[in-house]
């Protein structure tokens, strides 16, 4: 029997600790039900969220599409992903239009002042998107400024870089993977949109996402993104401190899993206990409870060095902490510790109604919120063919596919992508070779343009020349004897 063909949305989320694939069908109610999920250790091609092996991260894609594509009996024809990684951190960034007295204000005059803002070059750094703040409209603070009378506009960006050199590897790895991407979006505001309530936004809050090797803290006020930062450090850095014990790092997670506390009440502390390591040896509590608690307020203070100071005392919406590493026990109570805020949220779940037997995802432990709000974010069918059940599912069936919209999508100017969407290098190099033929045409124009006018000039100084005024002169004057007559 013939397997009935679907649509359905893919999303790839690299991370430190393991790649992760997902499919899933978008319902009419808003839910989404996922089909399938492959997930693959990437420690060792991917360090702090940032690729550096291309070739193990391509072979590894490739490895994920195709058991995606076993488990969903069709083939794969695009996937989205997400970016994130040590590099990304914000800038903020101002720019001035003056303008005649009394202008009132269009959105061509923003859009200049954005596209002014999108091509600032930075050193090594790429804009990967652009949070606009407010504009100042004359000595006013405006979100939207178009149609108010004004001699004065400040334009306030927040510029989300990354290093040049880490997106072209990110690239280069779908590239080599033969693996078409669809759309990137940020990572971290994908998981903000995917966990974060429009209250907790608006009236201020900093979600963090303590991952493997890194630590993503995102600061909301007002609904727009205000500042976005990303430590090197992560949950592993505890696994790795327990090591110090003397022990392997797969012992020290297991311990980790097993015994870690963010924080422990002094009162709290066996001098007793004793924790084993291995057969012959053992820690004492105190001592293991000193070194997961040094490196988990380490961690907590960095985060709040990284909350802006003019927000810091305005976040009524709190702290929302997710990621694998927020399921250590008694997180809340060393982030209410640290950093003397009391509102904190631990995320171990997604906003959205998701269906699912996979009993990782259902366990509801924060891992998947990112890839979970990829798949949510994902506009485009990614689904092509069904896969023939009488050969190898893993052979070639032929993948000349006919073009779809989404193939033939005119590039998207920067100022055009949605907040959160990061233009595809493709799209990119499309955008480039469109803007070098414009171009050349409105150069050809010039050209023509000049040379018409120097033609006329030509024209018109040869008609003033001596000869042909007296020429014309000999000419009025037959006329005038032709009519006497």
């Amino acid at each position: 029997m013939a397997t009935e063909q679907k649509d359905f949305i893919v999303a790839i989320e690299l991370g430190s600790s393991k790649v992760t694939g997902i499919a899933g069908q978008k319902k009419p109610d808003g839910s989404i039900s996922v089909l399938a999920m492959v997930r693959e250790d990437s420690s060792s091609f991917i360090r702090k969220g940032v690729v550096y092996n291309i070739d193990k991260t391509a072979l590894c894609l490739q490895g994920i599409v195709k058991k995606l594509e076993a488990q969903l009996k069709q083939r794969i024809t695009r996937v989205f992903v997400g970016v994130g990684g040590q590099s990304i951190r914000s800038v903020r960034n101002t720019l001035v239009k003056e303008l005649p007295a009394d202008t009132i204000i269009t959105q061509e005059m923003v859009v200049e002042l954005m596209d002014a803002n999108w091509n600032l070059d930075y050193p090594d750094q790429k804009i990967l998107d652009v949070a606009e703040q407010e504009y100042r409209v004359d000595q006013n603070l405006q979100m939207d400024p178009v149609g108010i009378r004004a001699s004065r506009l400040e334009g306030n960006f927040l510029n989300i870089l990354e290093r040049k050199s880490f997106f072209q590897n990110l690239n280069k790895c779908f590239e080599v993977a033969g693996i078409k991407v669809a759309d990137m979006y940020l990572a971290p505001l994908v998981l903000a949109n995917a966990v974060l309530t429009e209250t907790e936004k608006r009236s201020g809050c900093a979600l963090v996402d303590i991952g493997a090797d890194t630590t993503t803290v995102s600061v909301f006020s007002k609904n727009v993104l205000r500042h976005l930062a990303v430590i090197p450090l992560g949950s592993n850095n505890v696994t790795k401190d327990i090591a110090s014990l003397q022990m392997e790092e797969s012992d020290a997670e297991q311990m980790k899993l097993k015994h870690a506390s963010a924080y422990t009440e002094n009162s709290e502390i066996d001098i007793n206990l004793k924790y084993s390591i291995d057969l012959g040896r053992q820690v004492e509590s105190s001592r293991f409870i000193e070194i997961v608690e040094g490196r988990m307020e380490e961690i907590i203070e960095n985060v709040r060095y990284q909350i802006p100071t003019e927000y810091y005392d305005k976040l009524l919406g709190g702290i929302i902490i997710t990621g694998g590493g927020a399921n250590m026990r008694n997180i809340e109570k060393a982030f209410a510790t640290y950093t003397h805020i009391d509102k904190i949220r631990v995320a171990k779940f997604v906003t959205m109604s998701i269906n699912s037997g996979n009993e990782q995802i259902k366990s509801h432990n924060a891992m998947y919120n990112t890839v979970l709000g990829l798949l949510a974010k994902g506009d485009m069918n990614c689904a092509g063919p069904v896969i023939n059940q009488n050969g190898d599912l893993f052979a070639d069936d032929g993948d000349d596919k006919p073009a779809t919209a989404a193939d033939n999508r005119k590039p998207r100017q920067a100022h055009e992508t949605e907040q959160g969407v990061i233009r595809t290098a493709e799209e990119e190099a499309r955008a480039e070779e469109e803007a070098r033929l414009k171009r050349e045409e409105e150069e050809r124009l010039l050209r023509e343009e000049e040379e018409r006018r120097r033609e006329e000039e030509r024209r018109q100084k040869k008609e003033n020349s001596w000869f042909n005024r007296f020429k014309k002169k000999l000419g009025d004057i037959g006329k005038e004897m032709i009519s006497e007559e």
